[in-house]
């Protein structure tokens, strides 16, 4: 892959202090019992009331299955912890939605080799003709003449996993 696999992610991202007192909030609001902690349900509805879509079964298991097994279910340290993640990968996914729609100069919610080539033409003016033809082959994953949101993401995410 021609993608740098030390990436263009960001460090990690911190709340402002409205933000996090916005979540501590929510916690507080989604553990009416005055647990402590959150249970599966009251984790859903938190997310929910964060970022408006409940979250699936398996991110659902994910996050229980992270949690300390010697509490009953998510303290708020360990909540603050998770949604500061799930905000930090949004912003992160917008920030390569913005650089796909900058590519995107038609509008048409996929890029074309003339796309690319006008986009390396300004980023990588020097940058031979074949390279860009090889990326925009790699990139294209299906073969078929275009880059969709998902295959762009995919190459610039290509290698996160492991830096």
């Amino acid at each position: 892959m021609f993608f740098s696999p030390a990436g263009a992610r960001p460090r990690t991202w911190e709340a402002s202090p409205s933000e996090h007192k916005k979540w501590v909030e929510v916690f507080k609001a989604c553990d009416e019992d005055k647990k402590g902690y959150l249970s599966r349900e009251d984790f859903k509805v938190a997310v929910v009331m964060l970022f408006g879509y409940k979250p699936s079964k398996i991110e659902a298991d994910s996050v229980m299955s992270s949690v300390n097994p010697n509490t009953s279910g998510i303290l708020l340290e360990e909540f603050l912890n998770i949604i500061r993640k799930k905000r930090e990968a949004q912003l992160y996914r917008n920030e390569i939605r913005h650089i796909f729609t900058a590519f995107d100069r038609h509008y048409r919610g996929y890029l074309t080799l003339e796309d690319f080539q006008k986009a390396f033409k300004q980023v990588a003016p020097k940058l031979p003709e074949r390279i860009i033809l090889e990326v925009f082959r790699e990139v294209d994953q299906d073969s078929d003449g275009h880059v969709s949101f998902k295959d762009f993401e995919c190459a610039v995410n290509y290698g996160q996993n492991e830096a």
